[in-house]
């Protein structure tokens, strides 16, 4: 039986950077190492992590939400594609709160996709913004390594 995931992050940079980061590939692939495909409009095909992850953005609201279609490469071809929801929250200067909602993982990958927010996504996330212009205000620029 599918699962729903709930989680929340606090990234140091505002909803706009934050956003222009998760959906510019180059930024992605920045952020967590891995190469992405991925584009600021409904429709756009999504990948990550070499294709581990695959699926389509399916609406967006500029600086404030990401709708896609997600699957991992490990599922079975019967299972449904999930449904991934984030949401962007302004709390305060040049901070974000993401509200992560991801509907119909398959019970086999629950654990997995629920931690691997936290390992591949927000601490890596966190650790480019340290370094990265976005932290200091200015657009987002994916480091060269």
């Amino acid at each position: 039986m599918p699962n729903t995931i709930c989680l929340a992050a606090e990234l140091a940079a505002s909803p706009s950077d934050i956003f222009d980061t998760y959906l510019d590939p180059r930024a992605h692939a920045a952020v967590t190492g891995a190469p992405a495909t991925v584009a600021p409009r409904a429709g756009a095909e999504f990948s990550a992590f070499d294709k581990a992850l695959r699926g389509r953005i399916l609406h967006v609201e500029p600086k404030r939400l990401i709708v896609q279609s997600w699957r991992a490469s490990q599922w079975k071809s019967g299972e449904l594609d999930s449904t991934l929801i984030l949401t962007l929250h302004s709390i305060g200067r040049a901070k974000t709160r993401i509200e992560l909602v991801q509907v119909n993982v398959p019970d086999h990958d629950f654990a997995g996709v629920s931690q691997g927010w936290e390992r591949y996504y927000w601490a890596p996330w966190r650790e480019y913004l340290k370094t990265s212009r976005v932290s200091r205000g200015t657009r987002a620029k994916p480091r060269r390594g």
